[in-house]
């Protein structure tokens, strides 16, 4: 499978577009990345997205409308969960993000296919309650995950912020001991913001979080 990265936006966010064969599927969507992908000359079959934080959703809309592909996530989109409310109010942010709907929630569920690629879900609520990882699975469905798309849940050197509105820190630690920090080492963790990491690496020196 080969991974592409896009980061665009003014939090300078990670999207990422995922190839085989004559597939492709986009995990979240930054500002800029469907300008990106279709100056390509691709066409995504599916948007993942690992949570609904403004920045991971402003192109969306123009994702479903020039490539027509479905949208799945955890949640459907409020103005809650995308931070839209909690920045007007407190900050003033001039920001809009055009309406858009998901095709299908995922929330209770474990994986999920597309076009022949099975994704692992991993819920890890904290830095928001919508907080999914995604792993697809190797060609040998009977092996661990390589490759893990965390959002902004753990971070190389880092973690996701907790002091947003349904933020728990706690919470935060707990999931990723539990769920992520048991994926082999050799997981490569594509974040939400920055550089890629292992999970073996964060096990060792992320400061926040030890195994």
């Amino acid at each position: 499978m080969k991974i592409d990265c896009f980061t665009g936006g003014y939090f300078q966010t990670n999207g990422y577009l995922l190839a085989e064969g004559d597939h492709c599927w986009l995990v979240d969507a930054p500002e800029g990345i469907a300008d990106w992908v279709e100056a390509r000359g691709l066409k995504p079959g599916l948007l993942l997205l690992t949570h609904l934080h403004y920045d991971h959703i402003i192109d969306v809309a123009a994702i479903k409308e020039r490539f027509g592909c479905p949208v799945w996530s955890h949640s459907p989109p409020d103005a809650d969960l995308t931070l839209e409310t909690v920045l007007k109010e407190a900050i003033g942010w001039p920001f809009e993000v055009v309406p858009f709907e998901v095709d299908r929630t995922l929330a209770g569920e474990s994986e999920i296919e597309h076009a022949g690629l099975v994704f692992d879900l991993y819920h890890v609520p904290g830095h928001s309650p919508d907080s999914l990882c995604y792993a697809p699975r190797n060609e040998d469905s009977a092996e661990a995950p390589s490759v893990l798309f965390g959002g902004d849940v753990l971070f190389q050197g880092g973690i996701g912020r907790t002091d947003f509105p349904h933020g728990n820190h706690a919470q935060l630690l707990d999931g990723i001991r539990k769920k992520l920090y048991p994926l082999p080492s050799d997981t490569v963790v594509y974040p939400g913001h920055g550089p890629a990491t292992t999970i073996g690496r964060e096990r060792i020196e992320n400061p926040f979080v030890r195994a």
